[in-house]
């Protein structure tokens, strides 16, 4: 059992990305606006980043200023502010107190989930 994508996959991922046209480099240019703007988002919010992410469209934010039990506040974020975030003991131990969350949307998407956390994270410190 791989949680990654097979070895023919991944080939086929290089070969895309190798041997692609001018579109695969406007791909990577809105994907890294995206992250940039997203990360700022967040750290304008207080969730610290400790690793950016460079690979991915996923960020791992520490959240122990929040909460001890990310579980319950994802789940907590998911109800009151309506933004879906990935608890990060769901990555094991060492993930506990952190949120993973995706940066694989518009723009306008991201800033609308920065707009809800910012009032969810408002709400709770009233």
């Amino acid at each position: 059992f791989f949680i990654s994508a097979n070895p023919f996959v991944q080939r086929a991922g290089i070969a895309a990305l190798t041997q692609a046209g001018p579109e695969i480099e406007k791909m990577r240019a809105t994907y890294d606006a995206r992250r940039r703007f997203f990360l700022a988002g967040l750290e304008k919010l207080g969730f610290h980043i400790p690793v950016t992410p460079t690979g991915a469209f996923y960020v791992f934010v520490n959240a122990r200023h929040l909460s001890a039990d990310s579980y319950a506040l994802a789940f907590d974020i998911l109800e009151k502010a309506k933004v879906g975030v990935t608890p990060g003991i769901d990555f094991g131990g060492g993930g506990e107190g952190f949120l993973r969350l995706s940066y694989a949307n518009s723009l306008e998407n991201l800033a609308e989930a920065l707009k809800r956390l910012e009032i969810y994270l408002a709400d709770r410190q009233s």
